[in-house]
C-alpha cells in the first residue's frame, strides 16, 4: 500500500493527468497500490491482495490510462520536478519473455508489423525484448525505447534523446553506441559524447573519469529489475 508520505507527493501529480470522467474512480489510492504490487511481484492478477481492491479495477484501470498516456504524462510531471542533465546515460538491457510466448499465434500483419506492435524476437540470450533507457546524471529515467530482442540499440539513441527536456553536456554511453556518425551527432546538439571506441575502429578521445560514471546507468536497470514484471514479459 502507498504510504501517506508517498500518497501526498503522487496525488496531486495523478489527478493532474488522469482522464476527467463523470464519475471519478473509486479508492484510486488502492487500486494503484495494486497495479504497483503486481508488477514487483509478477503475479498473475487473480492474486493481487483482496485488501488492495478488486483485481478487474486494477486491470482496467492500468490499461485504459496506458492507451490513453496517462503513464506517459504522469512520468513527465514527475521530471518537471527536476532532471539533471550535466551527464545523460544511454543503455539497453534484455527482457526475457515467458516460455509460452514463443508459441504463441503469429496473427496480425507481417512479421515485421508484429515486431514493432509486440516488441518481440529472438537473440543470444533467449526470445524476449530489448529495452533502452536515457538517463539523467542521478540515475532516474527519463524516456525508454522498446524493440524485438534482436534489434540493436543503436537506432533507438536518436529518439531518446530527442526525448530530453534541455540540452545535456556528456552523452555516455557503452561501445555498443559506438558510431562516428553518432558521435556527430551529439556534437552537433551542442553536447560531448563520452563513448569508447570499438576494437576495430579508429580510436575516438574519450575521458576516463566520465566514463566511469557509466555505471549509474546500469545500477537503475538494477534496481528496475527488481520488479518482476519488468524482468521478465508475463504479457
Amino acid at each position: 500500500m502507498l504510504s501517506d508520505a508517498q500518497w501526498a507527493v503522487l496525488e496531486p501529480l495523478v489527478e493532474a493527468c488522469r482522464p476527467k470522467a463523470k464519475t471519478p474512480p473509486q479508492d484510486l489510492r488502492r487500486t494503484l497500490s495494486a497495479i504497483l504490487w503486481r508488477h514487483q511481484n509478477g503475479a498473475k492478477r487473480r492474486a493481487i491482495p483482496q485488501d488492495l481492491g478488486p483485481r478487474w479495477r486494477a486491470a482496467q484501470i492500468f490499461i485504459r490510462w496506458s492507451r490513453s498516456g496517462v503513464w506517459e504524462r504522469l512520468l513527465g510531471l514527475v521530471q518537471e520536478r527536476g532532471v539533471q542533465l550535466g551527464m545523460v546515460f544511454l543503455d539497453g538491457t534484455n527482457m526475457r519473455a515467458h516460455q509460452k510466448a514463443a508459441g504463441a499465434a503469429k496473427r496480425g500483419g507481417s512479421a515485421a508489423e508484429r515486431d514493432d506492435r509486440e516488441a518481440l524476437g529472438r537473440s543470444r540470450g533467449g526470445y524476449g525484448t530489448k529495452a533502452c533507457v536515457i538517463a539523467d546524471g542521478a540515475g532516474h529515467a527519463i524516456a525508454f525505447q522498446i524493440a524485438p530482442g534482436q534489434a540493436h540499440e543503436l537506432p533507438r539513441a536518436l529518439p531518446l534523446l530527442e526525448r530530453l527536456p534541455g540540452l545535456c553536456q556528456w552523452v555516455v554511453a557503452d561501445r555498443g553506441y559506438s558510431s562516428h556518425r553518432f558521435r556527430q551527432h551529439v556534437r552537433e546538439a551542442g553536447a560531448k559524447p563520452a563513448i569508447p571506441s570499438k576494437l576495430n575502429e579508429t580510436p575516438a578521445r574519450c575521458l576516463e573519469w566520465i566514463c566511469n560514471n557509466r555505471n549509474i546507468v546500469e545500477r537503475l536497470w538494477a534496481r528496475l529489475k527488481e520488479w518482476r514484471a519488468i524482468a521478465t514479459r508475463n504479457q
